[in-house]
């Protein structure tokens, strides 16, 4: 059997191309997670390394976190490519969906190191693939907003069935594919069991609004014992 990695940013396109990797048979057995050095944290994302870990975890698979800075960052991934061609990976999964020069920009990379370059996502309409994400189970929390394309009010909402009716009257990309909002994933078939989360700090640097999720390894609890930002996603319908 092949063996693929997928990028991993703990987002939502992450976990439905998890899920749609796995749907077409491929083995992933790696998930590369990149992060800034200095903040321990997922770029624009804003989610925690620890946070990461708890979702490789429920996935099941085995995680590669990568420390970069913006200077170092080329050179970190090309390493790290190397590196799954000597454990025996053949390729590398995206997210991706139509953003041509990301994808290319990766795609270029990749290839370079010998590995098939893989889009589950690529090229479907952005409402589709959201209203597929909520549809198998999938739940996600904001973390991360650009005030200049979506309010600051979205900032912790969960993606869910309300949320996919609400998102299509702001005109943006649904799934947030020009960098309006970015997300955590916690629950989905993507995952062993759910991942419970509260919401913590928000930061706002005068373009981005950033929340902190802190989280636990597993769901274990039920009513008034549930984390709160948990009871209102289990109540969604889909």
């Amino acid at each position: 059997m092949s063996h693929y990695a997928l990028m991993w940013s703990g987002g939502k396109d992450s976990a439905l191309a998890l899920w749609r990797a796995r749907q077409r048979g491929l083995q992933v057995d790696w998930l590369v997670n990149i992060y800034d050095r200095a903040t321990e944290r997922v770029r624009f994302h804003a989610t925690p390394i620890d946070a990461i870990a708890l979702q490789a975890e429920a996935a099941g698979v085995r995680l590669v976190s990568v420390a970069t800075d913006w200077e170092t960052f080329d050179a970190s991934l090309r390493d790290t490519l190397a590196e799954l061609v000597e454990q025996g990976c053949r390729g590398v999964v995206f997210g991706d969906i139509h953003l041509a020069d990301v994808r290319g920009w990766y795609e270029e990379r990749t290839r370079a190191a010998g590995l098939e370059h893989v889009e589950p996502l690529w090229g479907d309409d952005p409402r589709s693939l959201l209203e597929e994400f909520v549809a198998i189970g999938g739940r996600a929390v904001l973390t991360c907003v650009e005030t200049a394309k979506l309010d600051a009010s979205w900032l912790g909402r969960v993606i869910d069935a309300d949320f996919l009716r609400d998102v299509r009257a702001t005109g943006i990309d649904p799934c947030g594919e020009n960098g309006e909002y970015h997300s955590f994933a916690f629950a989905g078939p993507f995952f062993a069991h759910p991942l419970a989360w509260r919401a913590g700090e928000r930061r706002d640097d005068g373009r981005f609004v950033q929340l902190d999720v802190t989280v636990q390894s597993a769901v274990t609890s039920t009513g008034a014992d549930q984390p709160q930002s948990q009871r209102a996603s289990s109540s969604s319908s889909a």
